[in-house]
């Protein structure tokens, strides 16, 4: 994409829930986002603990999320409501095969009054162990906006 995209501040939570247990966690980045017809593309970096960082590439489409992660996790995680996508997780200890059931995708593009807001809830199977179910709740707003 060569136009410009917007700073934005972008605030990321995931919960899983597994065997009855829930994992939570919450992340701040800041990132660009930009919008071409009916594609809507978040991108930013995560920096981990141990100094690596993983780029981050979210595109957002009327029938479909994808989450890419190239870095020191690489993925490319496919959400169609209703549908069962599958990919490699690759990280430092190995690769995994993940398969995604995602069963809602909530988006709102931002507006001037408004931040923008995605929320998708899915299960996914790591190397066909059980599934736990995941949400991802991400908002992200303008920087300088409000």
């Amino acid at each position: 994409m060569t136009q410009q995209g917007r700073n934005v501040m972008i605030e990321l939570s995931t919960s899983i829930l597994d065997n009855g247990s829930q994992e939570e966690s919450h992340m701040k980045h800041s990132g660009e986002f930009f919008q071409k017809g009916k594609l809507d593309v978040l991108r930013y970096v995560e920096q981990g603990e141990d100094g690596s960082s993983t780029k981050s590439l979210i595109t957002i489409q009327p029938d479909k999320v994808s989450i890419k992660r190239t870095g020191n996790v690489t993925m490319n995680q496919q959400f169609q409501q209703g549908q069962i996508t599958e990919n490699m997780l690759k990280h430092p200890y190995g690769s995994m095969h993940m398969e995604t059931s995602t069963q809602t995708i909530s988006y709102q593009a931002p507006s001037e009054h408004s931040e923008g807001r995605l929320i998708i809830n899915y299960t996914v199977k790591l190397n066909g162990q059980d599934e736990r179910s995941h949400e991802i709740k991400l908002t992200f707003t303008e920087e300088g906006a409000k």
